[in-house]
């Protein structure tokens, strides 16, 4: 794995890059509070099969690109930095793949840009269109989401996540994120603006648009232990695919796939890349 500076207008990313210059591409957006580094075995087991995979520190986790306002980091701005990653990178189609809020991206990007997206893989994270469902309709959700209010709401969130060592972020990864990698995220979200801008995802505001029927080749990745996406968004999430369409569940398996669970998750991926190649 090499480290990869990507320049866009908004500015420069830091990614994760493996597998050789002509391979198929593969991008992996990761979620909160991670960076790149939560793929780092996937990279490995695709770059392993010929794919040239990069996994992005995607805006405000990247020091690059990290504007202090919520405002920018609105969900068409985040679709935006996939799209100018891509072409930075020399890719006129790519497979995209997104775990936590880095599946949310995802979906958008695939409903904005079918005709690039040649497949999408999602971890964790159910269609937008199912999970806004669930939060009206299923009070289990409406508890699962909470947390997203206070994040939202509380100005001194970052205070006390990094208070004491950062105790209260680090009780996020549940015990179930090697050890080495959690303290890689405590330093990476402790440098000056980077949790408040980890944060602004949330306090960005809804999406100025609704988002459509997926019509790209998609695999929808579910756990069982998963604390934040219960079992109504999820199992909805078909709904909203209109294309070839694959749902897995893993179960007794918590929120944090690719970390968990890196063996099934990567057989998943390579089973879903093949089955729609070129």
């Amino acid at each position: 794995m090499t480290k990869l500076s990507v320049s866009t207008a908004a500015g420069v990313f830091d990614a994760i890059a493996a597998g050789p210059s002509g391979g198929r591409p593969v991008l992996l957006l990761h979620g909160f509070p991670q960076t790149g580094l939560a793929w780092h075995q996937q990279i490995a087991a695709l770059a392993a099969r010929g794919y040239r995979v990069v996994a992005p520190d995607q805006r405000g986790y990247s020091p690059g690109v990290r504007p202090d306002r919520p405002e920018d980091y609105r969900i068409g701005t985040l679709v935006d930095d996939v799209v100018a990653i891509t072409e930075e990178l020399g890719w006129a189609s790519f497979d995209l793949v997104g775990h936590d809020w880095g599946g949310a991206v995802a979906w958008w990007t695939a409903d904005a840009h079918p005709g690039r997206v040649r497949t999408l893989s999602v971890v964790s994270t159910p269609h937008p269109g199912a999970l806004a469902d669930a939060l009206r309709t299923d009070q289990d959700q409406r508890a699962r989401s909470h947390y997203m209010i206070d994040w939202r709401e509380t100005p001194s969130t970052e205070d006390h996540m990094l208070a004491d060592d950062a105790r209260q972020l680090r009780t996020i990864y549940a015990g179930k994120v090697p050890q080495d990698s959690v303290d890689a995220y405590v330093r990476h979200l402790s440098q000056p603006g980077a949790l408040t801008a980890a944060l602004n995802w949330y306090r960005a505001g809804r999406p100025d648009e609704t988002i459509g029927l997926i019509d790209v080749p998609t695999m929808y990745v579910w756990s069982t232990k998963d604390t934040a996406f219960g079992p109504a968004a999820s199992r909805a999430t078909g709904q909203w695919v209109s294309g070839p369409y694959r749902f897995e569940t893993l179960h007794d398996v918590s929120h944090w796939i690719p970390e968990e669970a890196p063996g099934t998750l990567n057989g998943l991926l390579l089973e879903h890349l093949r089955a729609h190649g070129e």
